[in-house]
């Protein structure tokens, strides 16, 4: 018997009680299946610094998921400092999963093979906490194929004690309404300090004989202020579709959930043993988070908006870590992680300490995240010290200053010009340059603005190197409106628009005889971001709709060549049915101030006025100062969360660590005879 996509139903061979206390591995069964797959590595396990511990050593059992293939998921920042974080407590474990590509998918239902954990390889049903990380709303279907492979309900409402506790974490955790039928609870915010707290409950509810069942145990966790329980929560609706309201159902439960908010980020230096995936991964590097939190204020921009406030990582913690993770890995490149890495107040002292210490050896440096206006000819003479040049990428978002005024990206084309004459003036033969289509109030023009922007980039680098062979590619990505931002009430451009305005764009940029051929054009159709734009802001009748296209084969929709537009469409249609919206309604619908949004329940610690007159700024092309160097605005984190921008100077000139000696000389030995 096996496990059938059309129905859902799974079959009791793939069921796993947690209640077991021996918990035997899979990977005898796995193992037969792995010479018939594409790429077996990604499901051995054994990765360096991985981490497996006996099952009844500990009291809790966490399986931590990126809901996305193993070359996306094992990088992945998020897990890996909460598998760490976790493991260094003696009383839980920790394990991974990741999604298993569709032809191991099948062979697991044909031989009744369970979801399973990479490092020991124990079947994902027999943990107490299954926790998600989403970065994108694009893994909502690789989550329900994961419940089904593991034999546990894909409703909530369906699971007892016996299933584990269905957590998610991650950005789109901020608005998980479309998801709720499907998770047992969601965690707003920062993780390391959440998921122990849920850990410490979780394990006194076991220690104390499970009373009052699984009920009881996301009663206590809701009860925290600190963990979101859709079930707890009923949601009623006007005759036109829109919220009515969201209230509690249960005494107990706060009206509404906060984020959490590691402040201190030098007490938590994680990953200190960074995994070294088995298997070529998207990221070929070790990454260092050198601070987190943005008050750029792009208004695009949902990372920046829900991870305020700004607090950053000290030059002292940040080589410690560096010079840890490179001893622990092997690697040769450095990653210094950001939103905006080069927004550091101390990143000239980082990157100088840094390319100091490593001189003469194979260790790279990079930021993967620049903006225009923070790059400089001495910070790329540091990131180039040693030979090395990563790609660099800019990111003007607009391809018209007006543009860049609405989003309130406050790069001028001057600032622009002049930061790729620096890069292609200290050797930099291309750079990539990422804008966004169908943004509030845009028309043709500004996105055939971008053409022109490329055209002079060109031209600029030609003119400093001395060279042709001069590239820039250009990378358009479709504007999707998100929870949260001051967007979160704008209009979403049609798919159709999307697509004119592009094909515009990319006639303009070939029929440039001159600097044509020198510019590479990028870009996504509008059709996945009308499916990502129904689950950014979606409410719970979303659900219906991603069960029903999951129910039809819908897999990895993060992946051009999984993802189907009419699948979706023809889900949202027949789901929708009767209810009154469609997708239009979800997407290219404007909101108005006076409605319900799904997520104002749910506390970022933006204040919902100071958002709407950011929108009523956007749309006046009023933009707004970075409150790192002014007076608050009031956005409301600070003041709300009880938190407070923590940014340099620290006064610190040097790491604190010698350099390194010269390559070879480590390895020299006394001879003896």
């Amino acid at each position: 018997m096996t496990t059938s996509i059309v129905s859902g139903e799974s079959s009791p061979a793939l069921h796993a009680t947690a209640l077991s206390d021996d918990v035997p591995s899979v990977f005898a069964d796995l193992e037969r299946l792995l010479p018939l797959v594409s790429k077996p590595v990604q499901y051995v396990g054994g990765e360096l610094n991985a981490v497996i511990k006996p099952w009844n050593d500990v009291a809790v059992h966490w399986a931590l998921m990126y809901p996305d293939a193993y070359e996306v998921g094992v990088p992945n920042q998020g897990v890996q400092i909460l598998y760490e974080v976790l493991n260094e407590r003696p009383d839980v474990l920790a394990e991974r999963t990741y999604s298993v590509w569709p032809d191991l998918e099948k062979l697991m239902r044909e031989s009744c093979v369970p979801q399973f954990t990479v490092d020991a390889h124990r079947p994902l049903g027999a943990f107490d906490l299954f926790g998600l990380s989403f970065s994108t709303e694009l893994g909502y279907t690789n989550m329900l194929t994961a419940l089904d492979l593991a034999g546990i309900p894909l409703h909530a409402k369906d699971r007892d004690e016996r299933h584990p506790v269905v957590v998610a974490g991650g950005h789109a955790a901020f608005n998980p309404e479309p998801i709720a039928d499907f998770i047992d609870a969601a965690v707003l915010g920062d993780g390391e300090q959440a998921v122990l707290l849920i850990s410490d409950v979780t394990r006194d509810w076991k220690a104390e004989g499970r009373p009052g069942g699984r009920e009881e145990l996301l009663l206590r966790l809701a009860k925290t202020g600190s963990v979101y329980i859709p079930a707890f929560y009923d949601v009623e609706y006007l005759a036109d579709g829109r919220i009515r309201r969201v209230a509690p159902n249960r005494a107990g439960v706060p009206w509404r959930v906060a984020k959490h908010t590691l402040m201190d980020l030098d007490q938590w230096p994680y990953p200190k043993a960074p995994l070294v995936p088995l298997a070529e991964s998207v990221h070929e590097r070790m990454s260092v988070e050198i601070f987190r939190g943005c008050t750029r204020g792009c208004r695009f921009c949902q990372a920046g908006m829900i991870t305020r406030p700004v607090r950053e990582r000290s030059a002292e913690t940040i080589a410690k870590m560096v010079d840890n993770g490179l001893e622990r890995t092997g690697y040769e490149e450095v990653g210094l992680l950001s939103l905006s890495s080069a927004d550091h107040s101390e990143i000239a002292v980082v990157a100088k300490g840094l390319a100091d210490r490593y001189e003469g050896t194979e260790t790279g440096l990079s930021l993967p995240s620049t903006r225009v206006d923070a790059f400089n000819v001495e910070l790329a003479n540091e990131l180039t010290r040693n030979g090395r040049r990563s790609g660099l990428t800019f990111a003007p978002e607009g391809g018209s200053e007006r543009m860049r005024r609405v989003i309130n990206k406050m790069v001028t084309e001057e600032d622009l010009i002049r930061t790729v004459a620096t890069a292609y003036g200290n050797g930099w033969r291309q750079v990539k340059l990422y804008f966004m289509c169908g943004l509030p109030t845009e028309t043709d023009d500004d996105v055939l603005q971008i053409a022109e922007v490329a055209r002079r980039v060109i031209e600029t680098g030609r003119q400093v190197s001395g060279r042709r062979d001069i590239r820039c590619t250009v990378s358009i990505g479709g504007f999707i409106p998100k929870p949260h931002t001051p967007f979160q009430w704008a209009a979403q451009l049609d798919h159709e628009s999307t697509d004119a305005r592009l094909r515009k764009l990319r006639d303009a940029i070939r029929n440039d005889r001159e600097y044509g051929k020198s510019i590479g054009f990028r870009y996504h159709d509008g059709k996945p971001g009308i499916v990502e734009g129904i689950l950014s802001r979606g409410d719970r009748r979303v659900g219906a709709v991603i069960e029903r296209v999951w129910r039809s084969g819908a897999r990895f929709d993060g992946w051009s060549e999984h993802f189907s537009f009419d699948a979706w469409m023809l889900a949202a249609e027949a789901a929708l049915e009767g209810t009154g919206v469609d997708v239009d309604w979800y997407t290219t619908r404007e909101r108005d101030y006076t409605e319900v949004l799904p997520w104002d329940h749910l506390d970022s610690g933006l204040d919902k006025d100071w958002l709407w007159e950011d929108w009523q700024d956007a749309i006046e092309e009023v933009a707004v100062e970075d409150c790192r160097w002014t007076p608050c605005f009031d956005c409301g984190v600070c003041a709300q969360m009880d938190t407070e921008i923590q940014v340099g100077p620290t006064g610190v000139t040097l790491l604190g660590m010698p350099a390194l000696p010269p390559r070879g000389e480590d390895l020299m030995v006394e001879s003896t005879s």
